[in-house]
């Protein structure tokens, strides 16, 4: 009898030695979840799969990432960080679909004890337990502007393809273009429209343009996708050598408008510097190490003459 007592405390001392090592164990790996505003989005998928090698290469086993797909619905995205808190993440990264209904997802991550870390597109609050990897948007805006506008000589008529409404990069790219427009009295703009960064939609709104009969010499668009699309849409009107286009955020595809001599200017938006910026916040934050609250990483000017300098 006695011997079976002592084999049972030995088996249980074991049970709870090899219990131990277990949540040991998963104490050496964080959890990640990413919530992508729009997996559709080019510029967006380059950023993931930087994120994706980023941490492949610097953190190895130390990091678990999963990546879902808001398909640009914000209630769908905050169910998913309610998915995430339910799952036991220790850190959330998100791309929010718009600034508005961020709030209600730092709040949701916070209150559970988890830091949130939005990429890209910056949350409407910054409070403890929420940081931002992004880029100043109105700087896009104003650098590209101040290209065309030097390019045309400081006059002409501007039409501006705006992303979706709402959206942070859309308000202050747009503010900067308006902001350098009003500074030279020969230049006005004379359209602005939404084509919601979409290639296709750009293209059927510059077709509408077009077709109105007023005079364009200057498309600015928020997005590189946008701009294309109206280079389709121009070119197929034979004006392509009478209008100046520029875009924002330096996609391949973009670049090869550039070196094709159909697209004047792009701004280089880091996607994989934010990306990877926003899973090494993580990684710090959950190894207890300081980081700053708000990250700026910078925009570049892409021309004909360094285009070269940004292709992959």
């Amino acid at each position: 009898m006695k011997r079976n007592i002592w084999l049972i405390f030995i088996m249980t001392v074991l049970l709870a030695f090899v219990g131990c090592g277990k949540k040991e164990g998963k104490a050496d790996k964080v959890k990640i979840g990413v919530a992508i505003s729009n997996f559709d989005d080019q510029f967006l998928i380059s950023m993931v799969d930087k994120m994706k090698a980023f941490a492949e290469e610097n953190y190895g086993d130390e990091m678990e990432i999963t990546f879902v797909d808001a398909k640009d619905d914000p209630a769908k995205q905050l169910g998913q960080v309610e998915n995430f808190v339910t799952q036991g993440m220790d850190k959330i990264i998100v791309v929010p679909v718009d600034s508005d209904s961020s709030d209600t997802m730092s709040k949701l991550a916070v209150d559970n004890g988890i830091d949130i870390i939005y990429c890209n597109r910056p949350p409407k609050s910054v409070f403890d337990g929420v940081y931002a990897v992004v880029s100043p948007q109105k700087e896009a805006g104003i650098m590209q502007m101040e290209y065309l506008a030097e390019k045309a000589g400081h006059k002409g008529n501007v039409v501006v393809l705006m992303g979706e409404l709402g959206q942070d990069a859309q308000i202050k790219r747009t503010e900067g273009f308006e902001e350098v427009v009003a500074k030279y009295p020969d230049m006005k703009i004379i359209k602005e429209q939404t084509g919601k960064w979409s290639r296709a939609l750009g293209m059927q709104v510059m077709e509408n343009w077009l077709n109105s009969g007023d005079k364009i010499d200057i498309v600015a668009s928020n997005n590189d996708e946008m701009a294309i699309g109206a280079i389709s849409a121009i070119e197929s009107a034979g004006k392509l050598d009478s209008i100046i286009i520029g875009g924002v955020d330096g996609t391949a595809d973009g670049i090869d408008m550039i070196s094709k001599g159909k697209l004047d200017v792009s701004i280089f938006q880091d996607g994989q510097g934010q990306g990877a910026g926003a899973v090494e916040v993580a990684y710090k934050l959950w190894k207890g190490e300081p980081v700053e609250q708000v990250t700026q990483v910078p925009f570049k000017l892409i021309t004909p003459e360094n285009y070269k300098e940004f292709m992959k």
